[in-house]
């Protein structure tokens, strides 16, 4: 499948959500979450999940619909170019909210923040996989490996840029994880 790659992020993406989730009952009690694994969520968000994974999407899933005659200016790609847009506005609130609570331990904004964004991400990624990435598979049906070549050399070169490995961040997300497990 010409998505098999984007759908990987996306999994890695919710359990990093999932987790997320569960520490917001612990900020709304007063509990600590502490700097370095608060820090981990800010890059996770910021460098995974926009530069790295929405980078694909952007530098080849698109471009490669595009050709396909899927309009970047209408349709699909346009709303999730905007969403992708939101993403990124967030997540830098979530930053600038994150600092604010390790400074000052007030976490309101940043519970805010952190819900938002993830209400925000679930539902993008669900239109991806249920709207988007159905129509890609269609279209991209006869171009499977050159998409597939295309998605991981993004991925590599985004990484490259980051300075992370994705094993970086999928060890992340799993000791996340561990540290504050999804609330079924």
């Amino acid at each position: 499948m010409s998505t098999t790659s984007l759908r990987k992020d996306h999994a890695l993406i919710e359990k990093v959500l999932k987790s997320m989730w569960s520490t917001i009952p612990l900020l709304k009690s007063g509990t600590t979450i502490p700097e370095p694994i608060l820090n981990q969520v800010i890059d996770f968000s910021i460098n995974f999940t926009d530069v790295c994974h929405h980078g694909k999407e952007e530098n080849s899933l698109f471009p490669e619909l595009e050709k396909k005659g899927m309009p970047r200016n209408s349709g699909p790609i346009a709303v999730m170019l905007m969403e992708h847009e939101v993403t990124r506005k967030i997540a830098t609130r979530m930053d600038a909210s994150s600092k604010i609570y390790l400074q000052s331990g007030d976490a309101t904004q940043l519970i805010t923040d952190m819900q938002e964004y993830i209400n925000h991400v679930v539902q993008h990624l669900w239109k991806e996989n249920n709207r988007l990435f159905e129509m890609a598979e269609m279209a991209l049906r006869n171009d499977v490996d050159q998409v597939n070549k295309s998605l991981q050399e993004v991925e590599d070169v985004k990484l490259k840029e980051i300075g992370k490995k994705r094993e970086d961040y999928e060890k992340f997300a799993d000791e996340f994880a561990k540290q504050f497990p999804p609330q079924e």
